[in-house]
C-alpha cells in the first residue's frame, strides 16, 4: 500500500512540475466521446501561429438509431494556463454521412448531413511527446436528419506531438 500510495505522489509531482511547450507544431492520436452514442476519431492537429491551430478529426459514430462517419474541422485558439496546461476554444463545421436500420430491406434510412460545431477544452503537454485533453463540443445540425438536433459530445483525447 505504502508502495502504491508513493508510486502516485510521484507520478502526480512529474506531471505538475512538467515544463512543456505551449503549442505542438502537429499532434496525431485519437479522440474518444460520446455523443448519444461511442464515437472514435483519429485526430490532426497543425499550428497556424503561436496562439491557433487547426483540429481536423475523422470518425465513426454509433448510437441506438444510427450510425455515422464524419470528418470535423475545427479553429482553435490556445491560451497558456501554466507550464504546460492549456485551455482552448474554436469553431468550425462537420460533414458527414448516416445510416439507420436495414435500408435493404425498404425499413431504413440513410443521408449526408452537416453541422455548426463548437469547442472548448483543456490539455496538458507532457515533457514527453504526449497530450492529454478533455474537451465539450456543441455540434448544431444544420442540413440532414442525423444531426437535425444538437449534440453535445464530451471526448477525451491522446496525441503524439511532433
Amino acid at each position: 500500500m505504502k508502495k502504491l500510495f508513493f508510486m502516485a505522489v510521484l507520478l502526480l509531482g512529474v506531471i505538475f512540475t512538467s515544463n512543456a511547450q505551449d503549442i505542438a507544431r502537429n499532434a496525431i492520436g485519437v479522440r474518444l466521446g460520446d455523443n448519444d452514442g461511442f464515437g472514435a476519431e483519429i485526430s490532426y492537429q497543425h499550428e497556424l501561429s503561436e496562439a491557433n491551430r487547426l483540429e481536423l478529426d475523422l470518425g465513426f459514430r454509433n448510437n441506438n438509431d444510427a450510425d455515422a462517419f464524419k470528418l470535423t474541422g475545427i479553429y482553435q485558439w490556445v491560451w497558456n494556463i501554466d507550464q504546460g496546461f492549456n485551455w482552448y476554444a474554436g469553431f468550425g463545421a462537420g460533414i458527414g454521412s448516416w445510416s439507420k436500420g436495414d435500408r435493404y430491406s425498404g425499413t431504413g434510412d440513410d443521408g449526408l448531413f452537416l453541422n455548426a460545431d463548437g469547442n472548448i477544452g483543456i490539455e496538458y503537454n507532457f515533457d514527453i511527446p504526449l497530450m492529454i485533453s478533455l474537451d465539450f463540443r456543441p455540434e448544431f445540425g444544420l442540413i440532414g436528419d442525423y444531426g437535425k438536433d444538437t449534440d453535445l459530445d464530451i471526448a477525451l483525447s491522446l496525441r503524439y506531438q511532433f
